[in-house]
């Protein structure tokens, strides 16, 4: 199965949101990732199972208001949240560390009771910033309940300069989700480009991470969106066959 975060096509999201998943759908993909839990979560869920896509997972700042998001979750049928960004300082020191892991590891505990599991999604800093002579995105890892998973952000990673499939093998099960997308890597201001047209080792990247869920995300790119996110399917079906 593959799916796509809705990051994607926010714009044409607002503009029409019916069109929007029926293309998505016709596109072939399986599953989407939301990315606003609390937007009318009913009606979102009707216009996926009516397109026959499956709500995998929700982006949301799950460490403020908790309940709101777990409810939209159980209304999304979902049966997971990942938080999507916190501020680089939550990841500068050890100390700075074991704080995040631990309002990671609380936040987990209270959706567990949902029958939601909770995840984190990595930008560039995590994995760039070093604590211990290690990346800090590592250093969380190990201090995480084991029931909190990571979204590495295959892109971001690459832009930090990490060696992507190198990072997801000592990840190993704690990787749960891949955000797969692709472009130059140079800085985070680049525009990105249909999956298999950049730069990343896109085939090295999938095969560290054989169990992890697949997610196409292209935050911005130049040409048009729902062509790149075709060449981005059309790609990776060749890939894994």
């Amino acid at each position: 199965m593959l799916g796509v975060q809705l990051y994607s096509v926010r714009d044409q999201l607002r503009a029409d949101r019916d069109g929007t998943l029926r293309r998505i759908a016709d596109l072939g993909f399986d599953a989407v990732e939301g990315f606003d839990p609390t937007a009318d979560p009913a009606g979102f869920r009707a216009l996926a199972d009516t397109y026959g896509l499956t709500v995998w997972s929700t982006h949301a700042p799950l460490l403020g208001d908790t309940d709101a998001i777990l409810d939209a979750a159980v209304a999304l049928g979902t049966d997971t949240v990942v938080v999507p960004w916190l501020d680089p300082d939550h990841f500068a020191d050890r100390e700075s560390l074991q704080a995040t892991a631990d309002r990671l590891n609380a936040a987990a505990a209270r959706a567990a009771d949902r029958g939601i599991r909770v995840g984190y999604h990595n930008h560039w800093f995590e994995p760039s910033q070093q604590v211990d002579g290690r990346p800090a995105l590592e250093v969380l890892a190990g201090l995480l309940a084991d029931e909190v998973f990571l979204e590495v952000d295959v892109y971001w990673a690459q832009v930090a300069g990490a060696d992507v499939p190198a990072l997801l093998t000592r990840l190993a099960d704690r990787v749960a989700y891949l955000h797969v997308k692709d472009g130059p890597a140079t800085e985070p201001e680049a525009a990105m480009t249909a999956v298999g047209a950049g730069t990343l080792d896109i085939p090295a990247i999938l095969g560290a991470a054989p169990r992890a869920r697949r997610i196409v995300e292209l935050d911005r790119c130049d040409t048009d969106m729902f062509d790149a996110l075709a060449g981005s399917v059309s790609y990776l079906r060749e890939v894994a066959r």
